[in-house]
């Protein structure tokens, strides 16, 4: 069984934004540049094809996160993770998008759409919105307290193309964040990459913070210290994704376990870590 932490659907507002909008951009700078491709159920924009493909890949769940951001890099409509989790509950965790500059709306659509819906927890991208936040600005504290409080996981993009310039990826917000607040349940995606030894550091002495590097693992330099992250100090809160649609899914997987984490901790690794998290067990 395999949970995949980050996985992008071809539905709805999702195809809105650039990763299908503008799929040769996405292939050339980032599939081809990992040594990877664009799956077929991208280029079709096919939902039942991915679905297919996540069966081939030995994927049983994924987590589909929101995305509150700039027009160049678009919005998903959380209406549309709503509809998959309630059409495919046995395959799909909805983590919708949160507008983290808009404090009232924000714990609105927390209690809305997690609370009293049928989501599982929330993702904030600070640095990609049309006026870019750090993920420790003050302004975004009483979400974080909320999600404290609630129990709810909050998934950060800390890492990869996170904001307007590679300071927005800095693991030293995360740290400031994890320490304030340190029974909240911080999910990385992109790993803090390019700051790897340093985000790991942060998530080793950070209990409440669990990394999911996903395409940053990928054939990019510094992968192998996630690697040896995932064997050693990080082998309870490290998450496995493939970051789809820029990583195919057999392929994410097949890299994965073969890439040099140790095959007994393949299935922590990339199921029961995810599924102690999200309360499956």
């Amino acid at each position: 069984m395999i949970i995949d932490f980050r996985l992008r659907p071809p539905y709805g507002s999702y195809l809105q934004t650039i990763m299908y909008r503008d799929p040769d951009f996405c292939e050339n700078n980032f599939s081809n540049k990992m040594g990877m491709y664009q799956a077929q159920s991208v280029k079709k924009h096919s939902l039942e094809l991915m679905l297919q493909e996540m069966n081939e890949a030995g994927i049983t769940k994924a987590v589909i996160p929101g995305r509150k951001a700039n027009p160049r890099m678009g919005v998903v409509n959380n209406k549309d993770i709503v509809e998959l989790v309630e059409k495919y509950p046995d395959r799909f965790i909805g983590f919708p998008g949160i507008d983290p500059s808009d404090t009232d709306q924000a714990i609105n659509e927390i209690e809305k759409l997690v609370i009293k819906g049928s989501c599982t927890g929330i993702v904030m991208e600070p640095g990609v919105l049309f006026e870019p936040m750090y993920s420790d600005d003050k302004r975004i504290y009483p979400i974080y307290e909320k999600c404290q409080e609630l129990n709810i996981p909050v998934i950060l993009m800390n890492g990869g193309n996170a904001g307007p310039d590679v300071s927005y990826s800095m693991p030293i917000a995360v740290d400031h964040i994890a320490v304030a607040f340190p029974k909240l349940k911080l999910i990385i995606s992109h790993g803090g990459w390019p700051w790897v030894t340093e985000m790991l550091h942060v998530a080793w002495r950070r209990t409440n913070v669990f990394v999911s590097p996903d395409m940053y693992m990928v054939n990019v330099p510094g992968w192998q210290d996630y690697v040896t992250a995932a064997n050693y100090i990080l082998k309870d809160r490290f998450l496995f994704g493939t970051s789809y649609p820029f990583i195919p899914l057999k392929d994410g997987v097949e890299y994965f376990r073969k890439c040099g984490v140790k095959e007994e901790l393949l299935p922590d690794l990339m199921y029961n870590n995810a599924a102690k998290l999200l309360g499956l067990e």
